[in-house]
């Protein structure tokens, strides 16, 4: 499937000072590492983000610092997802005017509107901003399924509507959203929700929000250029590596993620209440499989 915007979605946490606030200086250098790195597109703040436990000036001003540091190098959208439509409009409006290349915008929080109303949902917020629109579906989080019948009608009716990011790990649910885009929109992405890459590209799958690239990029661009080049046999034992690499991070989300980056020298800081923080076994757990991987032999340290 020929696509506007492919390959791996770079997903950021969001650092903490010590006293619980949001750390722009060290955003920005994570900003650099990823496009450094390679990564072609970032979202933030994504669930890894912890994009829910932050105010909306720190939402502001963390996009406004994504945009700034990205300085148009990559394609760059912000998670505007709330449950008042209207106030995911204003936060879409804001990154439209700060130079976003796009929003990502998940079905509202809590009310469990009906296709109908997430239709209404997602063109109010669309259809008032010219930047590109990707849809965010997320049943477990939002206890509303982005219908294959509202994702056509999406597709015909908003022309800035580039993406859906599917986080259902539903292989029959993805099959038929590649099917349906293709026919309606070639340029279309359809991603899924983390590194699922093998059982995705085949499909007709653009790439994957990432949740991996923050600890180990190389791996994480690695798996999905051999996907691509069709080299299944070789990224069959990848993608193996990958799942469990998934499978350590996801463990107690995203607090892994952030003290996995810590052991590569990219401190970011703790996660905010009521997120866990690891114990002492929990890290060992980190430590010792990270280097059973490879990974702290094979990416880069610091930033």
């Amino acid at each position: 499937m020929g696509t506007s915007y492919q390959g791996i979605m770079g997903a950021p946490v969001t650092p903490f000072t010590k006293d619980n606030k949001v750390d722009l200086e060290t955003f920005a250098k994570q900003v650099n590492f990823l496009i450094g790195q390679g990564v072609p597109m970032i979202a933030h703040p994504m669930h890894i983000g912890e994009s829910v436990s932050l105010t909306r000036e720190e939402q502001k001003a963390l996009a406004k610092c994504l945009i700034e540091t990205a300085a148009g190098r990559v394609p760059v959208f912000v998670n505007v997802s709330s449950a008042g439509t209207d106030v995911a409009l204003d936060l879409a409006r804001y990154c439209e005017k700060e130079g976003a290349t796009g929003i990502v915008l998940l079905p509202p929080y809590y009310w469990r509107p009906d296709q109908k109303d997430a239709i209404d949902h997602f063109t109010h917020v669309g259809g008032n901003i010219e930047i590109k629109m990707i849809a965010y579906n997320n049943v477990n989080a939002v206890h509303i399924e982005i219908g294959h019948d509202t994702l056509a009608h999406l597709i015909e009716r908003l022309p800035n509507f580039v993406g859906l990011k599917d986080a259902s790990f539903h292989m029959k649910y993805f099959t038929d959203a590649c099917r349906i885009s293709s026919e309606l929109s070639p340029e279309f992405s359809v991603y899924t929700g983390v590194e699922y890459l093998l059982p995705s590209i085949p499909l007709g799958g653009a790439g994957a929000f990432s949740a991996c690239a923050e600890v180990a990029p190389k791996f994480t661009l690695k798996l999905y250029e051999t996907c691509v080049k069709g080299d299944f046999a070789a990224a069959r034992p990848m993608q193996y590596k990958m799942s469990r690499l998934l499978n350590l991070l996801m463990q107690i989300y995203p607090s892994t993620i952030k003290y996995a980056m810590d052991v590569m020298g990219r401190p970011v800081g703790e996660t905010r209440q009521p997120i866990p923080h690891l114990d002492e076994k929990a890290k060992k757990e980190v430590r010792d499989s990270l280097a059973a991987f490879g990974i702290l032999e094979d990416e880069p340290h610091g930033w």
